[in-house]
C-alpha cells in the first residue's frame, strides 16, 4: 500500500503540471484572440474607407466589401478630385482646393503643435520641479486646472470665439486657427509632460547646477533630451488632434483657411452624399499621419510609458 502511495504522487503532479501548461496555453490564445479582434475593430474603418475610395455608387449601396471578389475598384472617387491616374496630369480646380486645405491642415496642426509642446513643456516642467502658490491653489491644483479645461465642450465656447475673433480681425485665418488649437491641446500637452519630468530624477538638475548650469540650461541641455520620448507622443497626440478637428475650422473660417475636415464635410451633392469622393479625400487625409505614425512609433509608445511604473 505504501508502494502504491508512493508511486500515485508523480502521477498527481506530472497532472497538475500538464494542467497548468493547458491554462498558460488557454491564456495565451485567449489574449492573442482578443488582440486579434481588436485589431479587426480598429482598422475595418480604414479598410472600408480606402475600398469605398474605389467603388461606384452601386457598389456602395448594396455594401460590397472585398474588391476584385465583390466588387472591380475603379478610380471614379479619386477621379472626382483630379487625383486618379488618368487625370492626375490635367489641370483640375477640385485638386488645387484639396491642395489648398491639404497645406492648411499642415500649417495648422503642426503649427499648433510644435507652439503647444513648447509652451507646455516650459509650464510641465515647473510644475514638477517648483513649487507654486496662486491664491489657495498649489500645484496639484494648477494641474487639475489645466486638466479640467478639456471638460468644457467646444460649443460652449463657439460664441465668444467667434465674437473675439471678429474684433481681432482673426476670422478665416490660419493664425487663428493656430492660436486656438493650441489653446485646445495644451492641457494634454501639459499632462504627459508633467507625467515624463515626473518620472527624471531631481538630482540631475541638482548636478548640473552644481557644475554650474542654471535652470534653463540645466532644462535645454540636461533634462529635455531626456524627455524626448514624452515631448513626440504629446506632439503626435497633439497633431492628430488639431489634423482632425472640425467644429472651429467650419466655424471660424471662410474660404481661405478652411482645412481637410471641412472639406471632406461638403462633399454632398443633389443626389445626395458623395462617398467615393468622400472616401478618397479621408484617404488622403489620413495617409500623412499613417507614415508620422509609422516613423515615430517607437517614440510615442515610450513616451505613452514612460510613468507608468515608477520606484
Amino acid at each position: 500500500m505504501a508502494a502504491e502511495a508512493t508511486l500515485s504522487v508523480p502521477a498527481s503532479a506530472d497532472t497538475g503540471a500538464a494542467t497548468r501548461r493547458l491554462k498558460h496555453v488557454a491564456g495565451k490564445v485567449g489574449i492573442y484572440a482578443a488582440l486579434v479582434i481588436w485589431a479587426f475593430v480598429s482598422l475595418f474603418p480604414v479598410y472600408w474607407t480606402i475600398t469605398t475610395s474605389m467603388k461606384v455608387a452601386k457598389d456602395v449601396q448594396l455594401g460590397h466589401l472585398i474588391p476584385w471578389v465583390d466588387f472591380q475598384p475603379n478610380w471614379l472617387g479619386w477621379r472626382s478630385l483630379g487625383l486618379s491616374p488618368d487625370t492626375i496630369g490635367q489641370v483640375s480646380t477640385v485638386r488645387d482646393e484639396f491642395l489648398d486645405r491639404f497645406l492648411n491642415s499642415i500649417y495648422t496642426a503642426f503649427g499648433a503643435s510644435f507652439l503647444a509642446v513648447l509652451i507646455g513643456a516650459l509650464a510641465a516642467y515647473g510644475l514638477s520641479r517648483f513649487q507654486y502658490k496662486f491664491l489657495w491653489m498649489r500645484n496639484q491644483d494648477l494641474s487639475f486646472f489645466f486638466l479640467s479645461q478639456l471638460i468644457l465642450p467646444p460649443v460652449v465656447l463657439a460664441l465668444p470665439f467667434l465674437v473675439l475673433y471678429r474684433e481681432l480681425a482673426l476670422l478665416d485665418s490660419i493664425i487663428g486657427l493656430v492660436l486656438l488649437y493650441t489653446l485646445t491641446v495644451l492641457p494634454i500637452v501639459i499632462w504627459i509632460m508633467k507625467d515624463q519630468f515626473d518620472t527624471i530624477p531631481i538630482e540631475l538638475d541638482e548636478a548640473a547646477q552644481v557644475d554650474g548650469l542654471g535652470p534653463w540650461g540645466s532644462f535645454f541641455r540636461i533634462i529635455l533630451p531626456m524627455a524626448l520620448p514624452g515631448m513626440v507622443a504629446a506632439f503626435i497626440l497633439s497633431l492628430i488632434l488639431c489634423w482632425n478637428e472640425y467644429f472651429f475650422a467650419a466655424l471660424l473660417t471662410g474660404s481661405e483657411a478652411k482645412t481637410l475636415p471641412v472639406m471632406v464635410a461638403s462633399q454632398t451633392g443633389s443626389q445626395g452624399i458623395n462617398w467615393w469622393s468622400m472616401a478618397a479625400l479621408s484617404t488622403a487625409a489620413i495617409a500623412p499621419l499613417v507614415v508620422v505614425g509609422v516613423l515615430l512609433e517607437r517614440y510615442i509608445i515610450r513616451g505613452l510609458t514612460a510613468g507608468s511604473v515608477k520606484g
